[in-house]
Protein backbone atom coordinates (compact mmCIF):
# COMPACT_ATOMS: atom_id res chain seq x y z
CA UNK A 1 0.00 0.00 0.00
CA UNK A 2 1.56 3.47 -1.03
CA UNK A 3 2.17 5.89 1.68
CA UNK A 4 0.74 9.58 1.17
CA UNK A 5 3.12 12.13 0.44
CA UNK A 6 1.28 15.01 1.76
CA UNK A 7 0.32 16.29 5.16
CA UNK A 8 -3.14 17.42 6.37
CA UNK A 9 -3.54 21.26 6.44
CA UNK A 10 -0.67 21.42 3.05
CA UNK A 11 -1.98 23.38 0.04
CA UNK A 12 -1.66 21.73 -2.89
CA UNK A 13 -2.65 22.17 -6.87
CA UNK A 14 -5.79 20.18 -7.73
CA UNK A 15 -5.84 19.28 -11.76
CA UNK A 16 -8.42 16.43 -11.99
CA UNK A 17 -8.03 14.24 -14.72
CA UNK A 18 -11.71 12.82 -15.76
CA UNK A 19 -13.91 15.49 -16.68
CA UNK A 20 -14.50 17.57 -19.82
CA UNK A 21 -12.02 20.51 -20.69
CA UNK A 22 -14.02 23.67 -19.78
CA UNK A 23 -14.65 21.63 -16.61
CA UNK A 24 -11.35 21.71 -15.55
CA UNK A 25 -10.59 24.87 -15.63
CA UNK A 26 -13.58 25.76 -13.26
CA UNK A 27 -11.99 23.34 -10.35
CA UNK A 28 -8.58 23.28 -11.30
CA UNK A 29 -6.75 25.37 -8.73
CA UNK A 30 -4.96 25.77 -4.89
CA UNK A 31 -6.77 23.44 -2.19
CA UNK A 32 -6.25 22.30 1.42
CA UNK A 33 -5.65 18.77 2.55
CA UNK A 34 -8.83 18.41 4.74
CA UNK A 35 -8.00 14.84 5.49
CA UNK A 36 -6.29 11.36 4.12
CA UNK A 37 -8.63 8.51 3.16
CA UNK A 38 -7.68 5.34 2.28
CA UNK A 39 -6.26 4.29 -1.40
CA UNK A 40 -8.14 3.11 -3.78
CA UNK A 41 -6.33 0.62 -6.78
CA UNK A 42 -3.21 1.53 -4.84
CA UNK A 43 -3.08 5.06 -4.64
CA UNK A 44 -3.38 7.71 -2.22
CA UNK A 45 -6.76 9.77 -1.90
CA UNK A 46 -7.58 12.56 0.11
CA UNK A 47 -10.21 15.12 0.82
CA UNK A 48 -9.69 18.55 -0.49
CA UNK A 49 -11.09 21.95 0.03
CA UNK A 50 -11.13 24.94 -2.26
CA UNK A 51 -11.41 28.58 -0.51
CA UNK A 52 -13.89 29.33 -3.55
CA UNK A 53 -16.37 26.14 -3.02
CA UNK A 54 -19.08 25.38 -0.19
CA UNK A 55 -18.17 21.88 -0.36
CA UNK A 56 -15.19 19.31 -0.30
CA UNK A 57 -13.50 16.77 -2.93
CA UNK A 58 -12.04 13.45 -3.01
CA UNK A 59 -9.20 13.68 -4.86
CA UNK A 60 -6.12 11.13 -5.88
CA UNK A 61 -2.64 11.60 -5.20
CA UNK A 62 -1.30 11.85 -9.13
CA UNK A 63 -4.55 14.96 -9.13
CA UNK A 64 -2.25 17.31 -6.75
CA UNK A 65 1.21 18.88 -7.03
CA UNK A 66 2.50 20.97 -4.27
CA UNK A 67 1.83 24.41 -3.89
Amino acid sequence: MAEHKFKIGQLVHYYPRKIGRASIELVSGLYQIIKRLPSANGEPQYEIRSTLEQHDRVARESELTRS
